[in-house]
C-alpha cells in the first residue's frame, strides 16, 4: 500500500514517461496528468534521468533541444530524486541489463509500484519487493 497520503512512490519506466510526454492526448494521458496532479510521486535516479533525456535525442523523435528541454520541465519537477548507493541493492535475476537501473531505484526509493510496459520487467511480478504493473493497472489504482 501506498507509503505516503494516498500518494503512492513510484519509478515509471521510460518507454512510459516518453509516451505520456511526446503523445500528450495518447493512450497515456492519465499517467501524465497523475504525476503533473500529483497523485503519484515519481522516482528517478540519476541512470533513469539520463536515458530519458538520451531517448529524447532520438533523430525518430524528430524534437528540437528546446522541445526536449520542454518534456523534460513537464516531467523531471515533479520527480523525486532518489541518490543511489554505491552498493547497489540485489534485485532478480533480469533479461535486459538496462532494467537493472529501474529495480534497483524501486528498491532504494521504497517504491510502491514500479509501473512499465516491458515484458522483461513484468515477468518479475510476484518476485519483486513491489508490485509491477501496467501502466493502464496504476491508472486505476489512482481511481479507486
Amino acid at each position: 500500500m501506498p507509503s505516503s497520503k494516498n500518494k503512492p512512490r513510484v519509478v515509471i519506466d521510460t518507454n512510459l514517461v516518453l509516451s505520456a510526454l511526446v503523445f500528450s492526448q495518447g493512450r497515456l494521458s492519465p499517467l501524465r496528468l497523475a504525476w503533473q496532479g500529483k497523485q503519484c510521486q515519481p522516482l528517478v535516479s540519476t541512470l533513469t534521468a539520463a536515458e530519458l533525456i538520451r531517448v529524447l535525442a532520438y533523430p525518430k523523435f524528430k524534437l528540437t533541444a528546446a522541445d526536449q528541454q520542454e518534456l523534460l520541465a513537464d516531467y523531471l519537477p515533479y520527480c523525486t530524486t532518489v541518490r543511489m548507493p554505491p552498493k547497489l541493492p540485489t534485485t532478480p535475476d533480469c533479461r535486459d541489463q538496462f532494467d537493472l537501473p529501474f529495480l534497483q531505484l524501486a528498491v532504494t526509493g521504497k517504491a510502491d509500484f514500479l509501473v512499465t510496459g516491458d515484458q522483461d520487467l513484468l515477468i518479475l511480478a510476484g518476485k519483486f519487493v513491489c508490485p509491477i504493473i501496467t501502466a493502464d493497472q496504476f491508472i486505476k489504482t489512482l481511481n479507486t
